[in-house]
């Protein structure tokens, strides 16, 4: 015990801080083992029950995907925690008037907050951390784990099917600005690996011309970034629409056509993204000219910085909330209440959200607005609990 107030003090935390550090940390855990729980069940378990019935799924097989899942809803669950902890801990404080002995002795509001915005701001940097090492790979091995199931015969498919890819350019105009224009249009029946079949390629690069190239098959080289076309024609049309040369190949290196990860879409789910992933993604949306997916990329790189930043806000609010519960106030008002700040800040988020991946607004606006809107909002209730 000794020891312990030694590290206190070591840090200079004082006795208050000390107290309601302590109150803070029960009811975060339970909100952690409550939340998570909630999620788990709601989000996987249920999905799972039905898998394992329709494509005989092993038991262990469903409790190892369980525990791959289980980082994205402790993820989940840590900024709900944090405003179920202040919120749980201040209404105590108010309703046995302890709030009312501190404050008689001279401790402000503003200073009785300061516990619960450190903690908050200790989770999010924890939560920051765990959002970019642990649950990004974990999502991906339970998806891994689960289409080794549930793919046919066993076997995880990597085909994807009737690719279209558009590239374009900046075509200077008269007036020195620059137009984007489309230079080259793709499309293979089938990407498999590194090999695609059934090609066509609309290329409209060159001004004045326009040539057409149609194989059977393409294999990407690796070594040499470049793709090996096979059993092909190339047709140059002049334009007046005539056929100006016809070229036949077995073999042909065709250049400037993007590498397979650019052509397939690969991951979408940024939950199964750190943020190195995302920025590979949006620089090889960028090769291919997909306005949408770049857009769609840079909204969920924005996310991956202000996602841990909602522990603050529902630290903040909590706490502030919290101050102001009446006598009447329990365990029960505080859960309800939090669930009421959760829905209300998430109905928020996910609308700026979809206003950013339409661009509706810039990606930097749409990921921190509602962001700001709830720590303006917690910054005023806990100025009006001081009052």
């Amino acid at each position: 015990m000794s020891a312990t107030r030694s590290i206190w003090s070591f840090f200079g935390i004082s006795v208050l801080d000390r107290y309601l550090m302590k109150q803070l940390v029960q009811p975060f855990l339970f909100g952690i083992g409550a939340f998570s729980s909630i999620g788990v069940s709601a989000g996987a378990l249920f999905d799972l029950i039905r898998q394992m019935a329709e494509f005989n799924l092993p038991l262990a097989t469903v409790a190892q995907v369980l525990m791959y899942k289980l980082p994205l809803f402790i993820s989940y669950a840590m900024p709900m925690a944090t405003l179920l902890a202040a919120l749980m801990m201040y209404s105590r404080l108010s309703t046995d008037s302890e709030l009312i002995a501190m404050r008689s002795s001279g401790i402000s509001s503003y200073r009785l907050a300061i516990p619960a915005i450190v903690m908050s701001l200790l989770v999010t940097a924890i939560s920051f951390t765990f959002n970019e090492s642990i649950v990004p790979s974990a999502n991906y091995q339970a998806k891994t784990i689960l289409e080794s199931f549930t793919t046919k015969d066993g076997v995880k498919q990597l085909k994807e099917r009737d690719i279209v890819t558009t590239e374009y350019t900046q075509v200077p105009q008269p007036d020195g600005s620059k137009q984007r224009q489309l230079s080259r249009l793709f499309y293979a029946s089938e990407l498999n690996g590194g090999k695609l079949t059934g090609l066509t390629v609309l290329d409209f690069s060159k001004a004045g011309l326009t040539q057409i190239i149609s194989a059977q098959s393409a294999t990407w080289d690796q070594a040499n970034s470049i793709w090996d076309f096979s059993n092909g024609t190339v047709y140059a049309i002049a334009p007046d629409g005539s056929y100006k040369n016809i070229f036949k190949f077995e073999q042909q290196k065709i250049t400037n056509i993007p590498q397979p990860r650019a052509i397939s879409k690969g991951k979408e789910d940024w939950m199964e993204m750190n943020l190195f992933d995302l920025r590979e993604a949006l620089d090889l949306a960028g090769q291919t000219g997909d306005d949408k997916r770049m857009m769609k990329f840079r909204q969920r790189i924005q996310q991956k910085f202000a996602w841990p930043f909602v522990c603050l806000v529902f630290g903040l609010t909590g706490a502030a909330t919290g101050m102001q519960a009446n006598r009447r106030s329990g365990k029960g008002a505080s859960f309800a209440l939090c669930i009421v700040i959760v829905f209300a800040y998430y109905t928020l988020a996910f609308t700026f959200d979809q206003f950013g991946i339409q661009g509706i607004l810039p990606p930097i606006i749409a990921a921190w607005l509602a962001i700001v809107i709830f720590l303006s909002v917690g910054t005023f209730l806990l100025r009006r609990a001081s009052q």
